[in-house]
């Protein structure tokens, strides 16, 4: 513990009395369980006031003031304890009941004598500070805050912890030709001496992961729909792109909150609805109550735009309008249960995008747009639970990734089947009712699921939601003497050799020569068998799970296997094809099918595929597999019927999404010095695409595509390009990833060096982007000397990125190889660190796994 060097000689005896009181108190790094504990059952009536001074130029410092005021009431008269970054560095003074006290600083920690607290009665603390960047992310023209999970007091003193909500009032005072945008509706907007101070009004209760602001300059656009007044703010200043995609963009959040309304029986709960577009924001969008911010480039679409993409932004607006209710009416008590409010908004988010495409097939979407990223985490050694214990909240960035996003929503699929769809529904209308403006944990949701389930919730949830992994789940035909099926059983096993068993529902599909028949079944126990199977002849396919509901490793056995390699585009339903490529690209991990084999079956059905889900799916199996799972020899072999299988398709493509999803497969996949020359010609406009419109993003990844060719003359390319793009943020972007395109290994060992310093890595896509330059393929034996450092660097980047960052920070250091020798790497690291953090060990055992299947799939060793 650290006594602040503010401390009067004459109050030292008085001090030694709170230091040893505070010593009951865990002041660790971060915020640890029993202090947040503490807290809770001692403060409550919490509201805070903010005062900040922003200056014009970034170099400067954010200087504020906070009033915070709480009811206070300890029986053990243990000092207060609030959390700000470097405080003894940072704070100039701390008034309690407007008398200035001594305190103490203790890691993060401010520490403040209980005798300057009235027990029973309202407090205020008032602190003077100058705020810390790590959580403002400070551009030379604009700022924004992100503070989840507990970065909050990285920047702003306060108690950080999410079961201790808040009311929030904000000034600002920022430069004049700046705007800016809070959670709570705007009260006063005044000029003081060249300045603009803008004053908003105090919020409904918070908790400060969702306390935000944005300041810097900034365009507004308005809409009403329904008499629900809109804003979007942005900084794209391609007008033409902003109109092409204003309207879609307001009546998709129209849309959403009409159905969340009526789903969940409650009104809007916040005063306004305001969003805000950041260039090269850290995810796609955070939930921030009255004030959702998105990645610009998630919501302000190309021309050129896929069918993937237009679902892409349509889901992430449902789903962080449905975090209106589902993490900011309703929050969890602790991060432990932060998958609650993601699993919830997906799941939601999959509801509500259905009347904006009624031709979707939407049981198809929730199949490709859920089961592949969680199985390809669920399929490793470093699977997580859905729901995982947290003693301390600097490490809640760890818990997320696919298995909260992705998995928790088919799980929570498998609970409406077995609720059926209103129980769910108005269980959690109770839920939402019960818990409005405070938290609740998962236990709290089951109690009142429960009521109306005639299963044991808690024994499903132990399985579904609190262990990790999934089952192996088989058909297998019992023949009889006569060549027909004596017994059809469905087998689930669980891959750790116990006795777990998923319950669910799964759709079978059963395939002859001139007839499918399908069945559902309930798979309640190790083994399931089917009536009504005994007698008929053995299907030339079985596929355990056509629906697409199901969860696990779905093993064929050898005849349905060749079968589908031969007649998968027979199938007729969309979601069979869709079912049956996921489950074979899982065979094809595990070795259970040859990959020239399977991308043959790929090419095949570009040419005969019409649903456009599928076709994007294909061309992402055959993206990975042309790149990561062959050698460079047989890649040089392949790419050219790759490529031109690719052009073909491009060509008679029915709709622009289409033809624009194999426009970019072909630019990715391009490899053969024609196929590169054909880049070169439409990246010059030379050479066009009939319908095909590319945009500036597209002329960009083009000259990126060509620069790691190393195509000749490609400096000039990427010269000339930087020159083309007219946004300031994105040039900016593709000047810092220019020397990741180096053809020099030593410019792109210096460019990697440089990340070290973690200033360097503030601009965390960018930062992704390079990584993935660097780690291309064809550079990849070159960039196996990253792969140590890189490993090295994780718990840093854990420490100072965002939530995302570490696992993505891996996934772009890992992704452009498939030697044994890298994947040997990444294993003598972990083996000679025994006592690695085990939640990131975790993560370097998920972005490693598909290195690890690569290397023995592309370099087979004959003695295995």
């Amino acid at each position: 513990m650290t006594i602040s060097k503010r401390i009067l000689s004459g109050l030292l005896p008085i001090l030694s009395l709170s230091c040893d009181r505070a010593a009951e108190l865990p002041t660790d790094l971060g915020i640890p369980w029993e202090l947040a504990q503490h807290r809770q059952r001692t403060l409550s009536e919490i509201r805070y006031g903010f005062h900040l001074v922003v200056p014009g130029v970034r170099s400067e410092p954010v200087l504020g003031r906070v009033t915070a005021s709480f009811q206070w009431e300890d029986p053990e008269s243990l000092p207060v304890v609030m959390d700000f970054m470097y405080p003894d560095e940072r704070v100039s003074e701390v008034q309690v009941n407007a008398t200035v006290v001594n305190w103490t600083a203790a890691h993060d920690h401010l520490v403040l004598p209980a005798s300057a607290f009235r027990s029973g009665e309202a407090n205020s603390v008032e602190i003077a500070f100058r705020a810390g960047d790590e959580a403002l992310n400070r551009n030379e023209s604009f700022l924004y805050s992100l503070f989840v999970p507990d970065r909050a007091h990285f920047s702003l003193p306060l108690f950080d912890q999410p079961n201790l909500k808040a009311r929030f009032r904000l000034t600002l005072d920022m430069p004049e030709s700046w705007t800016a945008a809070a959670n709570g509706p705007l009260m006063e907007d005044r000029s003081e001496g060249g300045r603009r101070i803008l004053m908003f009004a105090e919020t409904r209760p918070l908790p400060t992961y969702l306390f935000a602001f944005v300041a810097g300059e900034f365009r507004v656009e308005e809409a009403n729909r329904e008499g629900r007044q809109m804003r979007m703010f942005h900084r794209e200043t391609d007008g033409e792109r902003v109109s092409r995609n204003r309207d879609a963009i307001f009546d998709l959040h129209a849309t959403a909150l009409r159905w969340l309304e009526d789903y969940t029986g409650i009104e809007y709960p916040f005063q306004k609805f305001e969003f805000v577009l950041i260039p090269s924001f850290q995810y796609g969008g955070m939930e921030h109550p009255g004030q959702i911010l998105y990645r610009d480039g998630r919501l302000l679409l190309e021309e050129s735009a896929t069918q993937s993409q237009f679902l892409g932004r349509a889901s992430v607006i449902a789903h962080e309008t449905a975090h209106m209710w589902f993490g900011d009416l309703v929050t969890m008590e602790w991060f432990d249960d932060v998958w609650m409010k993601e699993v919830f908004a997906n799941f939601m988010a999959g509801k509500i995008v259905h009347p904006s495409f009624p031709e979707l097939n939407h049981d198809l979407r929730f199949l490709l747009a859920h089961h592949p990223a969680a199985y390809a985490v669920d399929r490793t050694a470093g699977a997580n639970p859905i729901r995982q214990s947290l003693e301390n909240l600097r490490e809640a960035g760890t818990l997320y990734g696919a298995i909260i996003y992705e998995k928790a929503p088919i799980a929570m699929r498998q609970l409406e089947l077995l609720l059926g769809e209103e129980v769910l529904r108005d269980g959690l209308r109770e839920y939402l009712s019960a818990y409005s403006y405070g938290n609740a944990t998962w236990n709290d949701l089951i109690e009142i699921l429960d009521e109306g389930s005639p299963r044991n919730l808690a024994e499903w949830s132990r399985v579904w939601v609190e262990e990790p992994g999934r089952p192996t789940v088989s058909a297998v035909v019992v023949e009889g003497p006569d060549k027909r099926v004596r017994q059809l059983v469905v087998f689930q096993e669980d891959p750790i050799k116990g006795v777990r068993v998923w319950p669910q529902r799964i759709q079978l599909l059963a395939v002859y020569e001139d007839v499918a028949l399908t069945e559902e079944v309930d798979v309640l126990g190790a083994a399931t068998n089917l009536r009504g199977w005994e007698g008929r002849q053995v299907p030339d396919l079985i596929l355990p799970d056509a629906g697409g509901a199901g969860y696990a490793h779905f093993h064929l056995d050898e005849r349905s296997r060749a079968h589908l390699l031969e007649h998968l585009p027979n199938l007729e339903q969309p979601l069979h094809r869709g079912a049956a490529l996921v489950t074979l690209w899982d065979a094809v991990l595990e070795r259970e099918v040859d990959v020239g084999r399977f991308i043959g079956l790929l090419l095949r059905i570009l040419d005969v595929e019409d649903e456009e889900q599928i076709i994007q799916r294909t061309l992402s199996y055959l993206g990975t597999a042309h790149w990561i799972l062959l050698t460079p020899e047989s890649r040089a072999e392949l790419s050219p019927l790759v490529e031109e299988t690719l052009w073909r398709n491009l060509r008679r493509a029915g709709s622009p999404t289409a033809r624009a999803a194999f426009f970019s497969a072909y630019r990715q996949n391009a490899n053969s010095p024609e196929a590169l020359a054909r880049l070169v010609r439409m990246w010059r406009g030379d050479e066009e695409i009939a319908d095909v419109s590319l945009s500036e993003s597209d002329y960009t990844s083009l000259a990126t595509t060509l620069a790691i060719h190393e195509v000749e003359g490609w400096e000039g390319i990427v010269d000339e390009q930087s020159g083309r793009i007219e946004n300031p943020d994105r040039r900016a972007r593709f000047e810092f990833e220019r020397a990741s395109l180096s053809a020099a290994p030593s410019q792109r060992e210096a460019f990697f060096e440089s990340l070290k310093d973690p200033a360097n890595r503030e601009r965390e896509p960018w930062v992704l982007a390079a990584l993935s330059n660097l780690h291309h393929p064809l550079r990849a034996e070159h960039a196996e000397r990253f792969i140590l450092p890189s490993l090295e660097m994780v718990e840093e980047i854990q420490r100072t990125g965002d939530i995302f960052f570490p696992k993505r920070w891996l996934d772009a250091n890992l992704g452009g190889h498939n030697t044994p020798s890298a994947a040997r790497i990444v294993r003598e690291f972990l083996e000679a660190r025994p006592d690695y953090p085990a939640r990131l060990r975790g993560k370097i055992l998920q972005s490693a796994d598909l290195l690890e299947r690569a290397a023995a799939i592309a370099y087979p060793d004959p003695s295995r």
